[in-house]
């Protein structure tokens, strides 16, 4: 089977390098040289990670990831393309549960952050893997949105998920379900089936895991 999370990692250092330190992003308030220093401190630094978690670490992130953002951008690239040799999440066992979702999505995010762009045919392989990591995080995502949930990815089956009430469907390919319940619902292909409101909720609603 393909290590998908290894050729959309060389996909997307290929990216960043040919748009430019200074591309916009689908990530707020991030440019392209943001983006890729958030993937290294991700990787070389796991413990900054906690900030995400445990609010008194916020500030040692942040640190970070400024100045990782400081590297030179080809050297900064390098890093991204060439993984540490071990970390939590680029050992070979937890690489391709860790990284095929986050690689995609960040992929995206550059592809998509400026007019123009269109989604990728993925093949039928890559989509089981993605389809994959949305059956696994899905439920974390949207454990605590107020509706009952199915996810649905025509030709591979359909997923329940939120803390129930009003029914919603979500209807779209794995990739692009990936990046809705990732949080870029503005920029992903996802047919919402629900009443208006409750449709327009989803569509502006923060999903974390």
């Amino acid at each position: 089977m393909t290590r998908h999370s290894l050729t959309e990692r060389a996909a997307l250092a290929d990216l960043l390098l040919a748009v430019g330190p200074d591309a916009p992003t689908l990530c707020e308030g991030w440019t392209a040289r943001d983006l890729a220093a958030h993937l290294v401190v991700r990787e070389r630094q796991p413990i900054a990670g906690l900030g995400n978690f445990i609010k008194p670490m916020r500030g040692y992130g942040e640190r970070a990831l400024r100045r990782r953002a400081e590297t030179p951008y080809e050297e900064l690239i390098s890093q991204v393309r060439n993984p540490p040799w071990w970390s939590p999440q680029s050992n070979r066992l937890a690489d391709p549960y860790a990284n095929t979702g986050e690689f995609y999505i960040h992929h995206e995010d550059v592809r998509r952050g400026s007019p123009g762009w269109q989604p990728r045919t993925l093949g039928a392989d890559f989509d089981a893997a993605l389809w994959g990591n949305v059956r696994l995080f899905s439920r974390l995502a949207l454990r605590r949105f107020p509706a009952a949930l199915t996810l649905q990815a025509p030709g591979l089956g359909e997923i329940t998920a939120g803390a129930g009430g009003e029914p919603a469907r979500l209807i779209g390919a794995p990739g692009e379900l990936t990046l809705f319940i990732a949080g870029r619902q503005r920029a992903s292909r996802v047919q919402i089936e629900a009443a208006p409101a409750l449709a327009d909720r989803l569509r502006t609603a923060s999903f974390r895991l």
